[in-house]
């Protein structure tokens, strides 16, 4: 009997979607524009683009979360490049409609589980879905929460 090991399974990230150059340029106004740490504006553009994608490939309306939606927007921004690329890789403009849906936890967490349905990296922590950090007994997503 001959044992295959496992591939470990590479999962996508947003940035991925678009060249480093507009990516960095994204994160740079990103940061500016929302107060954000460069750090965690990079986070929020990753995020967003996985979001738009799964939006534009599956064409079903989903909200981002508060913290994830500043990254939608500074991509709208910058509109000659927005444009491109959701007719470039969807055939349509993907447009925002604000409040289009609740941002509760539950929803959220569809919204996570369809990021990793296709194949994207999530960070949760950006969310609202993460569980919450009891230290030092329990921190983060364990079996204590």
């Amino acid at each position: 009997m001959t044992v295959t090991p496992e591939r470990p399974v590479v999962l996508r990230q947003g940035r991925d979607l678009v060249p480093p150059e507009l990516f960095e340029r994204l994160v740079d106004f990103c940061a500016e524009e929302y107060g954000h740490e460069r750090s965690m504006a990079a986070r929020i553009m990753d995020e967003a683009l996985a979001f738009l994608d799964v939006m534009g490939q599956t064409g079903e309306g989903m909200a981002p979360s508060q913290v994830v939606d500043p990254g939608w927007h500074t991509f709208m921004l910058h509109t000659e490049e927005y444009a491109e690329f959701c007719q470039t890789r969807y055939g349509r403009f993907i447009h925002h409609a604000p409040k289009s849906r609740y941002r509760d936890k539950a929803a959220m967490a569809d919204v996570v589980s369809k990021i990793r349905a296709h194949g994207f990296e999530a960070d949760e922590s950006l969310w609202g879905t993460k569980a919450g950090c009891n230290e030092p007994t329990c921190c983060g997503d364990g079996p204590c929460c």
